[in-house]
């Protein structure tokens, strides 16, 4: 989380980590304590992500994109199906019978949608915006990260301004759940 770099790049390195801890927990049998650990960090990355994404990424494909409105929406559904699994995630201990399934429908959904962003949006984007204007929306989605919530919350807004508004005071409730859990610290 805040590598540096323009806003393709910095989300790409997101998608590379995100990878990389799928990674871990597909290296580990069913059932293994590991996984739940493993699980809980994908989401608290992938919902820090997806709240920058939605408070700056889509609002300036919105702007600059030809076609941006249907890009952002669909990136946007996509969000939404993801933040359900998460949420419904969340309620699993690495045991349950239904965790294996809701984590496999997550890594689907999640790599389809990399696949759609890296391979469309994220080229739409660049071939219209100037390098500055990708540099700004970098440490705008960099700053939005840290005070991103870490829990999935399906029914919270996720366009501007409204989302701008409510997720710092969401994120400071679930990162304080987090160091009372100890949720994410283990590794």
């Amino acid at each position: 989380m805040g590598h540096g770099g323009n806003v393709i790049d910095e989300l790409v390195t997101d998608h590379r980590e995100v990878e990389e801890m799928f990674g871990r927990i597909e290296a580990l049998p069913p059932g293994h304590e590991d996984r739940k650990v493993y699980a809980d960090k994908v989401t608290m990355e992938l919902v820090r992500h997806s709240v920058a994404e939605e408070a700056y990424l889509y609002p300036a494909v919105r702007e600059h994109v030809t076609g941006g409105d249907a890009l952002a929406d669909r990136e946007l559904q996509d969000h939404a199906t993801a933040e359900q699994i998460m949420k419904d995630l969340e309620g699993c201990d690495a045991g349950d019978a239904e965790f294996d399934r809701l984590v496999a429908r997550l890594m689907s959904e999640i790599r389809a949608h990399i696949a759609d962003e890296e391979g469309n949006l994220f080229p739409a984007l660049r071939a219209v915006c100037p390098p500055h204007a990708l540099d700004e929306l970098g440490e705008k989605v960099r700053k939005a990260k840290k005070t991103a919530p870490t829990r999935p919350h399906p029914a919270a807004p996720d366009k501007p301004p409204a989302n701008k508004l409510l997720n710092p005071g969401a994120g400071m409730v679930d990162r304080l759940r987090d160091a009372l859990s100890g949720r994410g610290k283990s590794d």
